[in-house]
């Protein structure tokens, strides 16, 4: 009888050894688990934080990229404008040379004091400017514009209008002293100065030009809500000019 009970007991010790030691297995299978997740979890943040670096390095590039083609923009647009000074210009001494050619076909009339009876002498009327002589004033300026010296050519420009405001080329001088301001980045006075520019000559080709950089100039002060109202005004009223071109690609 107690032989039959040692055999018992010794049973249930080998069956309770053998449960605690697949109980410790199965614990270790998981820890092993676990750490193979960790490791994979670290390897998976090192890879993403490489990727976002990577994005942030190629974001910063791109922004560079997109600020050198603005400054490119803003540099094309000057040097068209000079070359549309230039023409401009050709224009002007094309139309004197073509007015004097007239004036010189002309006769001259006959004094009525020729065959009026002798009267007292009248004060001769002032002679208007020769077209020569505004075209060159204009010019001197444009040239000292070109020069750099912004300062004395916004005086220039001034003067130019104080003498000749009826002068078809008033708005282009006017134009140019909004430009001086804009070079030297007071957009502020650029933006009064170009918008005199519409009250001079609101139909003439230097709106849509002075439209058009008063657009840059409200884009340079971040007043993106002004700059995209100025373009669309471009399109608007004058569709068919170099400006309007501009403005599209600067609305898109």
């Amino acid at each position: 009888m107690m032989g039959r009970f040692a055999l018992a007991a010794a049973l249930v010790l080998l069956v309770t050894g053998c449960a605690s030691r697949a109980a410790y297995h199965r614990m270790r299978a998981d820890v092993e688990t676990v750490r193979g997740d960790m490791t994979e979890l670290r390897h998976t943040q090192e890879t993403t934080a490489r990727e976002l670096a990577r994005a942030t390095t190629e974001s910063r590039a791109l922004a560079a990229r997109v600020a050198e083609m603005s400054v490119a923009l803003e540099d094309g647009t000057v040097e068209v404008a000079r070359l549309r000074a230039r023409v401009e210009a050709a224009e002007a001494q094309a139309r004197a040379a073509e007015a004097r050619a007239q004036a010189a076909a002309t006769p001259p009339p006959v004094p009525a004091a020729a065959t009026a009876s002798p009267r007292r002498a009248e004060r001769p009327r002032e002679p208007a400017p020769r077209v020569e002589h505004v075209e060159r004033a204009y010019h001197a300026a444009l040239t000292t514009f070109r020069a750099r010296e912004h300062g004395q050519a916004v005086l220039d420009f001034l003067d130019f209008i104080a003498k000749y405001p009826k002068h078809p080329l008033a708005a282009n001088a006017q134009y140019w002293i909004g430009e001086a301001y804009y070079v030297q980045r007071d957009y502020r006075q650029a933006l009064a100065e170009f918008q005199k520019v519409l009250e001079v000559a609101p139909a003439s080709p230097k709106a849509a030009d002075a439209l058009l950089k008063i657009g840059l100039a409200h884009r340079k002060l971040r007043d993106v809500r002004r700059a995209r109202q100025s373009w669309q005004r471009v399109v608007r009223d004058f569709p068919k000019s170099e400006a309007a071109v501009k403005a599209r690609l600067l609305l898109r």
